[in-house]
Parts: structure tokens; C-alpha cells; sequence
């Protein structure tokens, strides 16, 4: 396994982004999100942009940004989580601030390299970059993997549950638990989707009707208003930092 960045090695971005995405279809199409395009991600911070590579074929991808925290206006991690991060890191850049976290966005392992430790290694790496670069922490707006099983329950009772040996039951949670890193808070609404029934419909397969409704790759409901022809989906993340 080799582990290469888009500094490096520019080349590597189409492929690496030909691994897929973690969810569904919608959440491509958070509004935030679009901040993330890997584009301006690969212009902006390619250090941070990794590509892991077996036999030189990309097997795994992990993107991240530095952000400046904590500050006065800052003293904790942003209840938005993902949004809240891109955010942060687009004020940054505007108004010229010196960071001093790293903020792993995304670590996405293809189906056939699964189960062998490679986000562990992604994680790893990019807690070393974080270190070479002089920052003092690394922090991850997590995305359980498996509340996609539990969209109805509550995120703080999801990430309450336990394994028989006292590990979070989540198996994303309990990777990151593994390598040092401890829970800080709940992020709300890390991600927000919002668009038409019909546009729902062809994102999931699912026709919504009033209320709230599990869609496929979801970990939350959908809210949805046939009166509005409106549906609302609202992410909730769990904050964890990794020890430089």
C-alpha cells in the first residue's frame, strides 16, 4: 500500500474520485457541500487530498481542511459539522487566518479493499500531515455508517449503544475509537438537502408523502410536505479528535 497527494501527483484525482461516495445520491447535492467540489478541494489544500494506492491501482481516498480552532468566536466545534467545517475553512482563506486544526472530511475505501485496515491507514496519515503541518489537533465530523440500520432513532441513543465489549456499536465510531480518537459532541445538522417531492423521488427511488420517511443511504428521515412539495433532509454527525 502506497499513499500518495494531488501535490505530487495531479493526476490521481479522476480516479480517486471514481471510488464512489458514502450515502446517497443526495448528498451531492447539499448546498454546502459544493464548497467541496474536489476541484477546488485539490486546488486549494492538495496536500491534504490523499490517494491510496495498491499495486498503483487508487484503492481509498481521504480529503481534508485546515481550519483556524479554537478561537473567541470559536470555542467549540460547530454544531453544522460538515457544512460547519467548510464554512470555517472558506473564512479562513478569506480573511487570511493562520489554521491551526485539521478537519478530515471524507475517507472513502473502495467495496473491494474493505475490512483490511485502509481507512485506518488513511486516518493515520492524515493525523501525520496534520502534525508535519504544524497543527495541533485533528478533529472528524463522523458519519456512523451504521445508523443507516436506525434512521428513526435518535442520534444521541444511536451512538449511546454498546458492543459486549463496551466499544461503540457503530463500526465507523469504534475504528476511530481504536486509533486514540474521543467523542466531543453531537453535530445536529452537519448536512441539509433540501428540494422537491419529484426530485426526491428520482435521488431515492421513493415517493415521500407528509411527514417523515427512511430513504435508501440515509441515517436520517426525510421530512417532507406534500402541501409544499417540499422534503427536508437534516444529517446529524458525531464530532471526534484524534491526539497529535
Amino acid at each position: 500500500m502506497r499513499i500518495e497527494d494531488l501535490t505530487t501527483r495531479p493526476d490521481l484525482r479522476r480516479p480517486a474520485l471514481e471510488l464512489g461516495v458514502v450515502g446517497g445520491e443526495f448528498l451531492r447535492h447539499d448546498v454546502v457541500g459544493d464548497l467541496a467540489a474536489s476541484a477546488r478541494l485539490a486546488a486549494r489544500w492538495p496536500e491534504f487530498f490523499l490517494v491510496l494506492l495498491e499495486n498503483d491501482v487508487p484503492v481509498a481516498r481521504a480529503a481534508a481542511v485546515p481550519v483556524t480552532f479554537p478561537t473567541d468566536e470559536r470555542p467549540e466545534l460547530p454544531d453544522h459539522g460538515w457544512d460547519g467545517a467548510l464554512l470555517w475553512a472558506a473564512q479562513d482563506v478569506l480573511d487570511g487566518r493562520e489554521p491551526t486544526t485539521l478537519v478530515a472530511l471524507e475517507v472513502t475505501v473502495a467495496e473491494r479493499a474493505r475490512g483490511r485496515g485502509v481507512a485506518a491507514l488513511a486516518l493515520t496519515e492524515l493525523k501525520n500531515r496534520a502534525r508535519n503541518a504544524g497543527l495541533a489537533r485533528l478533529v472528524v465530523p463522523v458519519r456512523p455508517t451504521g445508523k443507516v440500520n436506525h434512521a428513526f432513532e435518535s442520534i444521541e441513543d444511536y451512538v449511546a449503544r454498546r458492543d459486549e465489549h463496551g466499544r461503540p456499536a457503530d463500526p465507523w465510531l469504534r475504528n476511530h475509537e481504536r486509533l486514540g480518537a474521543r467523542t466531543v459532541k453531537i453535530a445536529p445538522f452537519a448536512m441539509t438537502v433540501t428540494s422537491t417531492l419529484d426530485q426526491w423521488e428520482r435521488w431515492t427511488g421513493v415517493r415521500l408523502g407528509d411527514g417523515r420517511t427512511a430513504v435508501p443511504g440515509g441515517i436520517a428521515p426525510v421530512l417532507a410536505s406534500v402541501a409544499q412539495d417540499l422534503g427536508v433532509y437534516v444529517e446529524p454527525n458525531v464530532w471526534v479528535e484524534h491526539p497529535l
